[in-house]
């Protein structure tokens, strides 16, 4: 059952409070009680917070019997409990209560709950997914991909999806509401229907046939308590259906329970997406974005920027918590209602990649998030977004995407995206890779994708130099030429090369008169 979206924003926390199920009984307060520290939170909600069992592997009916044995113990009302990315509960208690919970035996920590937003910024028009293809600006005006993704599962964690909206064709459902507490997962905000718009949308989305899943936990205003963020990262863990990615367009203050979440979650076999944030801090002190386990997203404009839209406040976060950056200045989607609208932030940076999470999981359904993880994150473009401030210098490049699902022990492909200047008729210039953590021999079909920008291609003669320095010719100089560079895959027997090891693409320029550059190359062994 809905509430009339007019008075929603007004009524959620009355609604929120009618459905704590309530534990008779009160605690007998003894003042030599046992108390232990409660952590706290940047922006508290008062009288909650969140309960974890030092116990993670119990059974779903066993959490519950404890989160309501201990409630009524110390005179809590229980508000949710978690019983897959973490084993607790949220409790409505009072400081008392939750100072002496945390001293007891089975209680790993109590953490106030705190508040999370939706990470975006309402703005003027904006360009596409252009960018997300290729390596090098200026855009040009296309958008390959290798696959729709239609094998894999999008999960939404945010306000909800208007899941009527044509652009969705019916792949939109509901997966449960944290704030109604109720299976209708509708928006009344318009947050969550962009985020899904820019994933998996026909027009805006990256991966345009992936099934979205709404899971609501924030309200009408785009705010959510971590205790129903939580609820709903549970929910992800116990509930995907796998191939899955998880995108998190939200976040707050820095919170242990979050966190732990979304890292059991992700253990649980579901790669998530987080949204770096968007008070020009740094990401290291936000939840979720600060867990390692996951893919965080900084924003960029459409100039490789990192993302600025009011100077001193409204900056994309950064720093080393940052895993790689994505389109988020005037991003195009879905509007809640129908239409669409433009949109700024890491919430809408973030869902890029969570389409390109899914494009690679649709080719490598077995993938674990690790390996979906250091796949997007090593083939991104290297090299082209400035503004940094301690980030890494990565952007999102969908275009090593390929079909096949890799064996166990398969590499994932290496690239270098760093420019390497090309002489006039002088000495060969080289690009280098390092494999590591790999078996056996290359295979006879190695792929070698060439990314080269130079005036006359007929100068150019290119490589693959193998580990153990053999050269394999991939082109000669001289044939035919063009001005547009060298853009293509080679495929080259490098079967008797051990794959681990430095490769390098090596390019000499024979004749006089024209220059160019290395852009970028990716290397599949």
């Amino acid at each position: 059952m809905r509430l009339d979206r007019k008075t929603r924003g007004i009524a959620v926390g009355v609604t929120a409070v009618a459905a704590i199920a309530a534990v008779a009984g009160t605690a007998v307060a003894q003042q030599d009680q046992a108390t232990g520290t409660v952590l706290s939170a940047a922006q508290p909600v008062a009288g909650s917070y969140i309960v974890v069992f030092k116990d993670d592997r119990s059974s779903a009916p066993v959490t519950n019997g404890k989160a309501l044995d201990l409630a009524r113990k110390h005179g809590g009302q229980v508000r949710n409990t978690y019983t897959s990315s973490l084993r607790g509960f949220a409790v409505r208690l009072d400081e008392a209560g939750a100072r002496a919970m945390a001293a007891d035996p089975a209680v790993a920590y109590v953490q106030q709950d705190g508040y999370a937003y939706a990470s975006d910024t309402q703005s003027n028009p904006t360009w596409g997914l252009d960018r997300i293809d290729q390596t090098s600006l200026p855009l040009d005006s296309k958008y390959t991909y290798a696959n729709t993704a239609s094998n894999v599962t999008a999960y939404i964690v945010d306000t909800g999806i208007y899941k009527q909206h044509t652009e969705f064709e019916g792949r939109a459902k509901d997966g449960y509401d944290f704030i109604d507490n109720d299976g209708d997962a509708s928006d009344c905000q318009g947050h969550g229907t962009h985020v899904a718009g820019t994933v998996g949308s026909k027009t805006y989305g990256v991966a345009k046939k992936v099934d979205l899943v709404a899971v609501r936990v924030l309200n009408c205003q785009g705010t959510g308590q971590y205790s129903q963020i939580i609820a709903g990262i549970d929910w992800v863990a116990k509930n995907a259906a796998k191939p899955a990615v998880a995108n998190l367009s939200l976040g707050g203050g820095a919170d242990t329970s979050v966190d732990n979440a979304v890292q059991k979650a992700i253990a649980a076999g579901v790669t998530f997406v987080l949204a770096a944030g968007n008070n020009a801090g740094d990401a290291c002190q936000t939840s979720p974005a600060r867990t390692p386990e996951a893919i965080t997203v900084a924003a960029s404009d459409s100039g490789d920027r990192r993302s600025v839209w009011t100077a001193g406040s409204q900056e994309s976060n950064y720093g080393s918590c940052v895993d790689i950056f994505g389109p988020g200045s005037n991003i195009t989607s879905t509007k809640n209602g129908g239409g669409t609208t433009a949109m700024n932030g890491t919430s809408m940076a973030t869902p890029h990649v969570t389409g390109g999470a899914a494009l690679y999981l649709s080719a490598n359904p077995s993938a674990t998030p690790r390996q979906v993880r250091d796949a997007l994150v090593n083939n991104a473009t290297s090299g082209k977004v400035t503004d940094l401030k301690g980030s890494p210098n990565k952007l999102l490049n969908v275009s090593f995407i390929g079909g096949g699902d890799p064996e166990p022990g398969d590499c994932n492909p290496a690239s270098n995206g760093d420019d390497v200047s090309i002489p006039d008729a002088g000495a060969a210039v080289s690009s280098s890779v390092s494999v590591s953590g790999c078996t056996g021999k290359a295979s006879n079909a190695t792929k070698v994708k060439v990314d080269i920008n130079h005036t006359y291609t007929g100068d150019l003669a290119i490589d693959l130099v193998g580990p153990s320095g053999a050269v394999y010719p991939l082109k000669k100089a001289r044939g035919a030429s063009t001005s547009a560079g060298v853009h293509e895959t080679f495929t080259v027997d490098a079967s008797a090369e051990n794959r681990n090891g430095t490769w390098k693409l090596q390019v000499t320029d024979v004749w006089s008169y024209d220059t160019g550059t290395i852009d970028a190359w990716t290397l599949a062994v």
